[in-house]
């Protein structure tokens, strides 16, 4: 199988959603930089309009934008008819775009408003552009990436419609890694996962300067580079302030709740809270990560 970043080649066609700002436009960046096709898709038409002033500029192949909701499968459809003119294939696929509103119990637009996008969004664009990389045994390097988080391996208290939202995608990124395994050995599936970034979506898009302990989204591409690059599938981003190390540490305190049959969420509760951090202060974990 080639290396994964063997798909970052000229005039391969990459279509990312939620490319107008943060994440997605630094993975964009990324593609542009290796004289890739790009086809962005977001909701936003004056961002996607900067965006592809900026990487027109650049190294990129030939830019396309599309204004569209990742929640209408309809709007999926008509994109899938555009790129499939004259016989065009994607070669990389990033399903990036997300929401980050927050709800109580009783708000049923809020839980439908964050599945509609962050799980729909990403199935809406399996479903589409699944046939663009199955089978794929003999051609060339393809690559699917899922944008997850960590509230969806973590589950921290506070968004449970997001937290929900992001585990699914977790969970479906893992089953089409699975399958394509199998069916497609030159197609490669990534959930790329960022730790605390400086994007829109950062403190409600009311802060204007990166905080410290962020990263910037282009750290956030590089890292996802990388990390195809060794064949990883998960790509769980460091910050500024939180170590791979310590993120270990809390994702497997998460999975103890089940193992050890204590209350879901023990880490934030009172009862556990001092069990929580002497374990994970002394807690040996095994071969480490390169970060």
């Amino acid at each position: 199988m080639p290396t994964p970043p063997s798909v970052f080649r000229p005039s391969a066609t990459a279509l990312i959603t939620g490319a107008a700002s943060g994440v997605g436009l630094a993975v964009a960046k990324l593609c542009a930089s290796h004289s890739m096709n790009l086809i962005l898709v977001d909701n936003n038409s004056a961002g996607l309009d900067e965006a592809k002033s900026s990487l027109t500029s650049a190294k990129a192949g030939v830019v396309e934008t599309y204004v569209m909701d990742v929640a209408s499968l309809e709007d999926w459809g008509k994109l899938r008819q555009s790129v499939e003119e004259g016989g065009r294939r994607l070669d990389f696929l990033h399903l990036n775009a997300g929401i980050g509103l927050k709800g109580g119990w009783t708000d049923s637009q809020y839980f439908h408003k964050i599945m509609d996008v962050n799980l729909f969004g990403v199935i809406n664009g399996i479903n589409t552009f699944f046939p663009h990389f199955e089978g794929n045994t003999s051609g060339s390097q393809k690559s699917i990436i899922v944008t997850g988080s960590k509230q969806g391996i973590t589950i921290p208290p506070g968004n449970p419609a997001y937290n929900a939202s992001k585990s699914a995608v977790k969970t479906l990124t893992e089953h089409l890694s699975f399958d394509l395994s199998a069916s497609s050995p030159n197609t490669s599936v990534h959930l790329l996962v960022p730790g605390w970034t400086f994007t829109g979506l950062t403190n409600g898009g009311n802060t204007t300067q990166k905080p410290d302990g962020a990263w910037a989204p282009e750290q956030v591409a590089d890292y996802l580079f990388q990390k195809m690059g060794e064949g990883k599938f998960y790509a769980i981003c460091p910050d500024n302030d939180v170590e791979w190390e310590e993120d270990r540490k809390r994702m497997m305190w998460t999975m103890g709740d089940i193992v050890y049959e204590r209350q879901p969420q023990s880490r934030w509760r009172e009862e556990y809270k001092e069990e929580a951090v002497k374990t994970m202060g002394t807690m040996k974990l095994g071969s480490k990560q390169a970060d």
